[in-house]
């Protein structure tokens, strides 16, 4: 155990411990990831005593700068590779309506018992005949070595005091790829409503913890069967289930979302493409129709559903900025490219997928291959090859016509100042035949030929063009 505890910072709170007389240890996280071989810079050091008085003590010795935070009783240094935080061991109490614990002083026993999962819950010793000794008094070690979730008390009891922890832990079991004890999942199940009184940033910030596992949908599956799902994010609940009607069904477009995710988490960390792959289906539920010939339809579901990415941001507090309006462009688009796939490639419809998608063509072609999850090989194979004939149109019609963040040759100034006019509708209707001969393959994309065009088109309107 000494050999992991190597670096620095433990001998200098080691040298600290001794000299004021206190038991210290390592606890939490890091301790978990040291034994699962994980890497972590985020170590939390308990103190059976006064914490933020331990930390200035080892800021002096280590030259470290200490960030008091007085409300939650910690303090935090960083010292080379290492963030440190600090805090005194206590023991919590809660009231029924709030998740923030009535804390007061304890010792380590104190301290492990209101941690959240036995994983968590392990301590090593820094003091000197003890350090490096591991106090592991819920099985935690077990507990890791069987791929098990299981909270130290009463799981009941832990996620009704707090009830962060129901999505702490699906999001460790969705991160570690473990599983949670049955008693720990009906507890979560029973426990659900609790959820109500947590913020919905803390929430969220959960949520896209999930979203950035290697395979989320272990998360939202334990989501979506404990309820919280349907509490937290009715909309993507919404998706889940299949209708038949005169023996034609749908798919499952929960359970397709789930594989479209996991497919794109192959290929991306990108936690807001991964967002536009949850999304890109949202308003399937809302825009599905039965046609006795066509059978099941979802007619527009991309351009609603990216109408409603605005108000799903606001109501999980995701920001409203530039991320949005790109989970929202690729909700738009997402159809076009499979479109593309299945028919005769045109240079025009090539064009004009480049002019809407801009330099986000690379994310959307990336959505839209995960989005096949037919189990079909023929289909498969066939999408795959279409696919990959779609991406070199790209790439051709990129080289040639110079679509990507398109520029007009001409300006509305340069309009203008050709025909005299101010500005107004005859300006924007020039600009747009303009556009339109470009992306149509009329003309090139040069400032030459889009003059030319544009001296034509005004004389049929009645204008006079200048020299």
């Amino acid at each position: 155990m000494q050999q992991h505890l190597s670096h620095p910072v433990f001998a200098i709170i080691a040298e600290t411990a001794a000299e004021t007389g206190q038991e210290v240890y390592v606890i939490g996280g890091f301790v978990r990831d040291l034994f699962l071989g994980r890497p972590s810079k985020d170590v939390d050091i308990l103190v059976v005593g006064n914490g933020i008085a331990f930390a200035r003590e080892v800021g002096e010795k280590t030259g470290s700068k200490v960030a008091v935070f007085k409300n939650f009783g910690t303090a935090m240094l960083r010292y080379q590779d290492l963030e440190v935080e600090f805090v005194g061991a206590r023991k919590e109490s809660y009231r029924n309506d709030s998740r923030k614990p009535i804390v007061e002083d304890g010792n380590l026993e104190d301290d492990q018992k209101r941690r959240d999962f036995s994983i968590n819950a392990m301590a090593i010793g820094l003091n000197g005949p003890y350090f490096g000794e591991v106090v592991d008094p819920f099985g935690g070690m077990d507990d890791l070595k069987a791929r098990i979730i299981r909270t130290p008390l009463n799981p009941e009891t832990t996620y009704s005091d707090d009830p962060l922890r129901m999505m702490r832990a699906i999001r460790f079991s969705a991160q570690l790829d473990f599983r949670i004890e049955e008693h720990s999942l009906e507890a979560i199940r029973s426990q659900r409503e609790r959820i109500r009184i947590v913020s919905q940033e803390r929430i969220t910030d959960e949520l896209n913890k999930i979203i950035l596992a290697d395979r989320p949908s272990i998360g939202f599956r334990h989501l979506f069967d404990t309820g919280l799902l349907q509490l937290i994010f009715p909309q993507m609940a919404a998706l889940q289930g299949v209708e038949t009607i005169k023996g034609k069904s749908h798919k499952d477009n929960f359970y397709h979302t789930l594989e479209v995710l996991d497919n794109i988490s192959e290929h991306t960390t990108d936690l807001w493409l991964r967002w536009a792959a949850i999304l890109h289906d949202i308003a399937k539920p809302a825009t599905k129709r039965f046609d006795p010939r066509a059978g099941w339809t979802f007619h527009g579901h991309e351009d609603r559903g990216a109408r409603m990415v605005p108000k799903i941001f606001r109501q999980l507090r995701l920001p409203q900025d530039e991320k949005m309006k790109f989970v929202q462009k690729m909700v738009a688009l997402h159809l076009r490219p499979i479109v593309l796939a299945q028919e005769i490639v045109t240079d025009s419809a090539v064009r004009r997928l480049l002019y809407d998608a801009g330099d986000d063509i690379d994310s959307l072609m990336t959505l839209c291959n995960a989005d096949i999850t037919t189990k079909n090989e023929y289909k498969i194979k066939k999408y795959k090859q279409n696919f990959e004939l779609v991406k070199q149109k790209l790439v051709n019609v990129e080289e040639r016509d110079r679509m990507r963040n398109w520029q007009p040759p001409v300006s509305g100034h340069d309009i203008m100042e050709l025909f005299g006019l101010k500005e107004g509708r005859e300006v924007g209707i020039l600009k747009n035949r303009i556009r339109e001969a470009i992306l149509d393959g009329d003309i090139r994309n040069n400032r030459e030929e889009a003059l030319a065009l544009l001296r034509q088109i005004g004389g049929e309107m009645g204008l006079t063009a200048a020299g």
